[in-house]
């Protein structure tokens, strides 16, 4: 079993709330931080601990042991200097992930300049994508095409290695279709049933929601 992945949120706005939120309906452990106390009352039931706090004091973030956790989200949207200031400070204290949420290229360039890992121009409906995309182990990228079915892209399982489509028959043993293979700068749209998987391929599959969780792609 993966380990249980700790986050801290800073900045409940929309896109703040819904990865916050989706990421503690997946039984993570999330503090979600904001100096709005109206917001923090309001977010408090939905995940594990909601703290009022300026999210630019050392000192307030070291005391909520901010250090410990694996990934820090900033989410921050109206403030750049904020955004910017609290990227710095939990790398500083050693987050080792650090994503942050950007209002133009200009304020990407300086958030990557001070150490975030990955920047995203988000609203709010790909923040329960990204709240997916860090919490599974083999998933690399997802689109909800309802709410009964998505495409997926997915880092090949160990067990598929060195196996063809065919040996594999992914729609009779995962309920999924297989639409693409990538295999380094390479594309295969459609391939056959004798192309044979490697380490580091990554699959593009349409399948149900249901049968998608089964092989841990989607924890929603």
């Amino acid at each position: 079993m993966a380990k249980k992945r700790d986050f801290v949120v800073f900045g409940l706005g929309k896109f703040g709330q819904s990865v916050a939120q989706t990421l503690s309906m997946n039984g993570c452990d999330v503090l979600a931080i904001d100096k709005n106390e109206e917001i923090i009352q309001d977010i408090a039931s939905t995940v594990t601990h909601a703290v009022q706090a300026d999210v630019t004091d050392q000192d307030a973030l070291s005391a909520l042991g901010v250090r410990n956790f694996d990934a820090a989200i900033i989410a921050i949207s109206n403030d750049m200097q904020s955004s910017i200031m609290a990227t710095i400070l939990v790398k500083e204290l050693g987050v080792p992930y650090v994503l942050a949420k950007a209002q133009n290229e200009i304020h990407k360039k300086v958030l990557e300049k001070v150490g975030a890992d990955k920047v995203v121009f988000p609203e709010r409906e790909i923040g329960v994508r990204i709240a997916n995309n860090l919490i599974s182990e083999n998933f690399v990228d997802y689109i909800e095409l309802s709410e009964d079915y998505s495409i997926v892209e997915v880092s090949i399982l160990d067990e598929w290695i060195g196996k063809s489509l065919k040996e594999l028959d992914m729609r009779a043993k995962y309920g999924m279709n297989v639409m693409a293979i990538r295999q380094g700068a390479n594309i295969s749209i459609t391939p056959g049933p004798d192309v044979t998987l490697k380490d580091g391929d990554v699959l593009v599959v349409i399948g149900s929601n249901k049968d998608l969780k089964k092989i841990n792609i989607i924890k929603h």
